[in-house]
């Protein structure tokens, strides 16, 4: 089967078969709509017998079936109602999907503006843009919709708000524990990025798209896929808002929401972002424009810059750096560069073990390091950005840089709505033990992933580690027991040092060095070949096939009682000076 995911309650696919049908109620499935006329081909299922096989396993089934190009106003009203009254999740079905699709997206048109159904539709494979105008005219012709006075509550088990990357390996993980487990996902994407790609592609080695996949193609099929965004959180009462007016309950909670990249805390910043020769790996849509510049710039000066912790991914900043570095020199062109490294922290890296082999390529390269040096605004037309430096004496001044290439890592925050909720720290980050990754006060609370005030790397390699834990732990607070799994910092940070090497630093909490791996295949504490074959050819496949479908290789948690002390552990990327 190719199920596709269209709503939070509606899924399509192409033709099933009566054996299917075993599959669909082992992934939860309660209602099938058949939308294909008996007798389209000798080899396809008749209703019937689809009906049957539904029934055997409790499953409602409905008959609409469907002419392609001939649908008419009475038959979507149909299925609206179908829809509307049946229980979820719902899978639809006709010869490819399309007319399933076209009728959900008909139904929506009074609902849903034209551009989201058909970006949505399209996300899911089915090009219903042919349908462009009867859904515009639908639209047009909707009567206002009136709202409601009474909030319409909606009770799971489990509620994990976010679907990056560790909101979809949580609620994989638990699946694996609990198949039939009552999960919910809230996250408004229609799309998810493999995001430690976006390096190579600022490198030239990846295409952008191969770090994007449609949301629906990576939500688990169990879960329940809510595509909205949390607005107000209610933990004392175990419920949440939600961007329509509905209200989510649950018995356990997690917050996987990622962090914010604060642009405009940096003025100039977002007004030449992609232009005047200022780019970010930290975008999807800039990467390749970093390529570009890298490309095209012949002499001049490259600023690379890094803000105070914490940012995800702490090396990606240096990243960038090397992999330009080493196309220049491989063109000819490095000697005619100055590249400078400008950091609001005091240390090239937060774990000093891999700093000698760092240091080897910026003296290779001529990178000049510029410690203690903060980006404060960009004047892109100018080609100029200023910087707050502070000196040995903890004197601080203001310096002016001109540029001809600015990679710019951002500033980052917690999310607003976090930050602004019962379930934060003082500095806006959720609130938890850093082994258990329960939180401190709402104990049926948890958080993983960038969102999380653990004071550990801030990266894809932390989470696929977190996830296992923290479904670990909360299996064990649905069934009243003690918590048992640990998380200990672990993080990982394949410092592209140059194309074909990597200086793979992988530690946990106060930067004890945590290698998976035997040092006469991966020596961590030095470039190596094997790390760049890692980076780029076996950990985006383990991401997508492995990590976010539930498969915990290499991620099985360590079993203790979790520490009571919570957050004791030294930061390990604080990039301060070390004695």
């Amino acid at each position: 089967m190719n199920i596709r995911k269209l709503s939070s309650n509606l899924s399509v696919s192409p033709q099933i078969t009566v054996d299917d049908v075993s599959a669909l109620a082992s992934d939860n499935f309660k209602t099938i709509i058949c939308n294909r006329p008996d007798n389209e081909s000798e080899d396809q299922a008749n209703a019937q017998q689809i009906e049957n096989a539904a029934e055997a396993h409790g499953m409602a089934f409905y008959y609409l079936p469907v002419v392609p190009g001939e649908i008419s106003d009475q038959q979507i009203s149909q299925f609206a109602k179908i829809i509307q009254d049946c229980d979820g999740p719902t899978l639809a079905y006709c010869r490819t999907g399309t007319r399933s699709s076209s009728l959900w997206a008909l139904a929506e048109s009074e609902h849903q503006p034209t551009s989201e159904l058909l970006a949505t539709a399209s996300a899911a494979g089915y090009d219903l843009s042919s349908l462009a105008p009867r859904l515009l005219a639908r639209s047009a012709n909707a009567e206002p919709v009136k709202k409601s006075t009474s909030r319409r509550t909606i009770h799971h088990k489990v509620v994990v708000v976010g679907g990056g990357a560790a909101g979809l390996a949580v609620t994989a993980s638990l699946l694996k524990r609990q198949s039939n487990l009552d999960i919910a996902i809230v996250d408004s994407a229609t799309s998810h990025f493999y995001q430690p790609g976006w390096t190579l592609v600022g490198g030239g080695v990846f295409k952008p798209k191969q770090t994007e996949r449609s949301m629906a193609s990576v939500v688990p099929a169990r879960a329940k896929w809510y595509q909205n965004n949390a607005v107000t959180f209610k933990p004392e009462h175990n419920r949440l808002l939600l961007d329509n007016d509905e209200e989510l309950s649950y018995d356990v909670l997690v917050i996987a929401t990622g962090l914010s990249l604060n642009w405009e805390a940096i003025p100039g910043l977002s007004e030449t972002l992609g232009k005047n020769g200022v780019t970010s790996n930290y975008r999807y849509d800039l990467a390749p424009y970093t390529w570009q510049l890298v490309q095209s710039l012949g002499k001049g000066t490259a600023i690379f810059t890094q803000p105070p912790m914490p940012i995800k991914c702490a090396g990606a900043p240096q990243k960038a750096m090397y992999l330009s570095c080493d196309e220049w020199q491989r063109q000819g062109k490095l000697s005619d560069i100055n590249v400078e490294f400008c950091t609001a922290g005091a240390a090239l890296f937060g774990v000093s073990d891999y700093v000698p082999a760092l240091m080897n390529y910026v003296e290779k390269y001529g990178i000049k390091l510029n410690f203690k040096n903060t980006l404060k605004s960009v004047n892109g037309e100018a080609k100029t950005a200023q910087f707050l430096v502070v000196d040995a004496n903890g004197t601080e001044r203001e310096v002016t840089r001109s540029f001809d290439l600015l990679h710019v890592c951002p500033p980052q925050c917690a999310p607003k709505i976090i930050a602004d909720s019962p379930l934060s720290d003082d500095s806006g980050w959720v609130d938890v033990n850093s082994e258990s990754l329960q939180h401190k006060t709402y104990s049926n609370v948890y958080a993983l992933g960038d969102v999380a005030n653990t004071p550990n790397a801030k990266t894809a390699a932390a989470v696929r580690k977190q996830a296992p834990v923290v479904a670990e732990n909360i299996v064990s607070t649905l069934n009243e027991e003690p918590l048992c799994a640990v998380y200990e910092g672990y993080g990982s940070c394949p410092l592209t040092v140059e194309r074909g090497k990597i200086v793979l630093a992988e530690f946990g909490y106060g930067g004890v060095l945590q290698p998976a791996f035997p040092s006469w295949l991966i020596n961590g504490k030095r470039a190596t070949s094997a790390a760049w074959f890692l980076k780029e050819k076996l950990l985006p496949w383990l991401y997508w096939e492995a990590m976010l479908k539930g498969r915990e290789w290499l991620a099985s948690p360590k079993h203790s009682k979790p520490s009571e002390t919570n957050n004791t552990k030294r930061d390990v990327c604080d990039f301060k000076e070390k004695p």
